[in-house]
């Protein structure tokens, strides 16, 4: 009977048959059906590629302009746009083409510093085409409109902080000041250059000369601001270096990760509704066989050359003890619809269900016990369906000596009781 729905006995009434119950069900359901499942378009990982995709869109839209030599703004916006403005109007496709692309990197590992600036940066992206009135800008604007809110609807995937070591903060602020004393010197001491008027002016000659670019067409005419240059350029160059480091050598280190056969942060952080398979054993391949076809697989093991032939074969896996439990929170046990434990060690199996079950206490947890007489105890460490391989293939046989054209039902895979024999 449906929720809230009220009927009468009525004396005479014939009980409701097989076949009214069944329209019942089928027309008169009480749960909601959705026409269009949007977690398949709004998910991080479909934001992420279209953050991407507006970000090369915006970049080729950039060179499109730049090859223009001059861009005439006749878009509806121009108006409102400062005249001093104008002429950044020509490289800001490309500019925001960079921009993008390195949120879309900080939204691949799910960043939450990154979904602000890219919730920021888009509208920009769409309001350039507002500005040129160009028909080629016409798929930027509209890439972008159709993303902004897919992507504010998806807030909660990006929730993880930036997560920078101190090391990495100290080199990031120290290239920022280490700019911004260049900057302000050149300014300051301007009447010591030739070719240094304006803030502009300034930091374009301290950017080119802390390059080693030097085009010439600023230089000191001073001891003073010779010696300020020297010390521009120590600086600049430096804090540039160690910063850069700071951010290249844990890249290259997820790298390595890689080639070693486990996942890199990246990849763990995109993983949805997927499955985790605690350690590797008999039963792991079929089960694969069984899964990665429907879902997402992610397997956690410690032994390397399984992980690295799984990767070979492009099965996720992250190298580490299934045991552990800030393994399992690194598989996305969190986001995860199931996880299996089905080694060949009970043991093992236990303490990877106890791992599980300390991660996420609500996720379902299925595990394979090799021996019967452990059934029982995979439930209670707290394993919400426990299988004996042993028993079903028991069962199996003994139907196949019996009758040659039986199959194994679904029903066999049902439950055994705590001791491990065939439930009745």
């Amino acid at each position: 009977m449906l929720p809230g729905d009220v009927r009468f006995a009525v004396a005479g009434d014939s009980p409701e048959t097989r076949m009214d119950a069944a329209l019942r069900e089928l027309f008169y359901r009480s749960d909601r059906v959705p026409f269009v499942h949007w977690r398949q378009f709004s998910g991080a990982r479909n934001v992420v590629l279209l953050t991407g995709a507006v970000a090369v869109l915006a970049f080729v839209t950039g060179l499109s302009h730049l090859s223009q030599g001059t861009v005439t703004l006749d878009g509806p916006l121009a108006p409102l746009l400062p005249a001093v403005a104008g002429d950044a109007v020509q490289f800001a496709g490309v500019l925001l083409g960079f921009v993008l692309g390195g949120l879309a990197v900080g939204l691949q590992r799910r960043i939450r510093i990154a979904w602000y600036g890219t919730v920021v940066v888009l509208p920009v992206a769409a309001l350039l085409p507002l500005l040129t009135a160009e028909p080629t800008d016409a798929l930027l604007f509209l890439l972008s409109v159709v993303t902004l809110p897919l992507i504010v609807r998806s807030r909660t995937a990006f929730d993880r902080p930036l997560d920078l070591s101190a090391f990495q903060t100290a080199a990031i602020v120290a290239f920022v000041a280490g700019q911004l004393y260049g900057t302000v010197g050149a300014y300051a001491l301007r009447g010591q250059y030739d070719g240094i008027e304006t803030w502009t002016d300034a930091l374009y000659y301290v950017v080119v000369t802390g390059t080693t670019v030097g085009y010439g067409d600023a230089t000191p005419v001073t001891q003073g601001a010779k010696l300020f240059t020297l010390s521009a350029i120590i600086i600049g160059a430096g804090t540039f270096a160690v910063a850069s480091g700071s951010l290249i050598v844990p890249a290259l280190e997820s790298r390595l990760s890689a080639a070693f056969g486990t996942m890199t942060p990246s990849e763990l952080s995109l993983l949805e509704s997927h499955v985790v398979v605690l350690g590797y054993g008999d039963l792991t391949e079929p089960l694969l066989d069984e899964l990665v076809e429907t879902t997402d697989v992610v397997v956690v093991t410690p032994d390397t050359d399984t992980a690295s032939a799984l990767r070979d074969r492009d099965v996720d896996v992250l190298t580490a003890d299934p045991t552990d439990e800030d393994a399992l929170l690194d598989a996305g046990i969190g986001a995860a619809s199931g996880v299996v434990a089905a080694t060949a060690d009970d043991a093992q199996d236990t303490l990877a269900v106890l791992a599980a079950r300390q991660a996420s206490p609500d996720v379902r947890v299925v595990a394979a016990a090799t021996d019967p007489r452990h059934v029982g105890k995979l439930e209670s460490v707290g394993a919400d369906e426990v299988i004996s391989p042993s028993v079903i293939a028991g069962r199996r046989l003994g139907r196949s000596v019996v009758d040659a054209d039986v199959s194994l039902d679904a029903s066999e895979v049902d439950d055994t009781d705590r001791d491990g024999d065939a439930a009745p």
